[in-house]
């Protein structure tokens, strides 16, 4: 039996893949992940489908007991779902997968996979608005604490944060909207040192860009909904687990004691190195429920497709718009990690797989509270959307949207200023978007 999607995907399925190990990362995007029978569909199909027809009473109750691979039921497996699953693996170079139905419900169960009541989780303060609120708010109404860190202190500053019941260390790659990039080196040497898993959001900088199970994590997650998605159009996430952090250290014992609500399975000693992957899907995709649908899976997987093409032009339009804000009169700051000015730069040449660091930034408007919305009504190719990743270029005012939840401290830990303006540059031709900006940052003059 496979490890790889064990419990749902039947070695034998339309989603099983081989690929040859010396495919790069564009070949994956395109080819990986489904392998079409003779005179089968090209392209994977969308398997629209909540059941899934048998004969055999026996294999049926082999299935539910994990004994047998093969699909159940949609909400713990489906062929265009695994597809996605695999493909994503793949890319990020981990051993299995479980897609979920958005990114929030990526990073619950991420760390509910792992943490319990009385457990502990170490943050950085830099993350996305929605995960500083569920961790910092959320979760502390099931017993779960979290401390929230500087990632740019030092080592010796931050090891001060963990406890003896911390069970995960969670980061981003890039984190959202203050865009520094992630000391690997350092968070992974503090993972090691403590012996806690280390859980990497990978969502702004994609596996194009980056693969962190390489730097030292040991699960990664993305919201699907932002860059392999590229088009705005589908709800998703992704957990992808590494195969590389040893379960079987005591602090886990979900994955090492007999899990009850099956007849005593014990995760670690049937899928060894994917228990953790094995264990989320079983558990908490089987209860939870947050699965994501086949049509879904079916527009994340083409997003994939283009995925490298998008993130190269993402990231060319971004330094672009980037040096021409840096000369305007009318902005204050520019924070962007492929300027070679920005602290975070040589961290792309130590952490990326490309000398580019993708299609978002931040600036500092010069001016009020009015210059902001006039700035904001005045462009035309950019719109002011709740969202980033899209193949069209995009801003917002995070301290009065995505991170408006919390204090006015809890901003400016997180890098979050008033007169911050984040913008999520499109794939549209660069002088367009520069035109587009020169013109509605001169109609706060007018």
């Amino acid at each position: 039996m496979s490890n790889e999607n064990k419990t749902d995907t039947p070695a034998n399925s339309t989603a099983s893949v081989n690929p040859t190990a010396n495919w790069e990362k564009g070949t994956i995007c395109i080819q990986a992940g489904f392998t079409p029978s003779v005179g089968g569909p090209r392209v994977l199909p969308i398997f629209q489908s909540t059941t899934y027809k048998y004969e055999d009473l026996d294999q049926v109750e082999r299935l539910f007991a994990l004994k047998e691979t093969g699909y159940k039921y949609t909400r713990t497996g489906n062929p265009t779902v695994a597809a996605f699953e695999q493909k994503v693996t793949l890319l990020e170079g981990g051993v299995g997968a479980v897609a979920l139905a958005s990114g929030q419900a990526a990073t619950l169960l991420s760390v509910l996979n792992l943490c319990k009541s009385g457990d502990h989780i170490v943050s950085a303060a830099t993350v996305y608005g929605g995960s500083y609120t569920l961790f910092g708010h959320t979760l502390k109404k099931y017993g779960i604490e979290v401390t929230f860190i500087d990632p740019e202190d030092p080592q010796s500053t931050l090891e001060k944060a963990f406890q003896p019941n911390t069970k995960v260390l969670f980061a981003e790659t890039l984190g959202n909207p203050g865009l520094a990039i992630l000391d690997f080196a350092k968070f992974a040497s503090l993972a090691k040192k403590f012996d806690v898993p280390f859980i990497v959001d990978n969502t702004l900088a994609t596996p194009y860009l980056c693969n962190p199970f390489k730097l030292g994590a040991n699960i990664v997650i993305h919201s699907a909904t932002k860059y392999i998605d590229g088009h705005a159009t589908s709800l998703g996430g992704v957990v992808i687990d590494g195969g590389n952090y040893n379960w079987s250290n005591g602090k886990f014992p979900e994955l090492t004691e007999p899990d009850p609500s099956y007849h005593g399975f014990r995760y670690v000693e049937i899928f060894k190195n994917a228990a953790y992957i094995a264990k989320a899907r079983a558990q908490y995709l089987r209860d939870f429920g947050a699965c994501l649908s086949p049509f879904n899976a079916f527009m994340l997987n083409l997003g994939l497709e283009t995925l490298h093409l998008r993130m190269a032009q993402h990231s060319k339009n971004a330094l672009a718009l980037a040096a021409f804000l840096q000369k305007h009169p009318q902005v204050a700051w520019v924070i962007y990690p492929g300027l070679p000015e920005n602290p975070s730069y040589e961290r792309i040449g130590k952490y990326f797989l490309q000398n580019e660091a993708s299609g978002v930034l931040t600036f500092g408007l010069k001016g009020d509270r009015k210059a902001a919305r006039t700035f904001v009504k005045s462009l035309k190719v950019a719109a002011l959307v709740v969202h980033i990743g899209d193949a069209r270029t995009s801003v917002l005012h995070p301290a009065t949207s995505t991170h408006s939840q919390m204090t006015v401290e809890e901003q400016l830990s997180a890098g979050i200023t008033p007169d911050m303006i984040r913008v999520s540059v499109g794939i549209e031709d660069a002088k367009d978007i520069l035109a587009d900006f020169d013109q509605a940052l001169k109609s706060i003059q007018a």
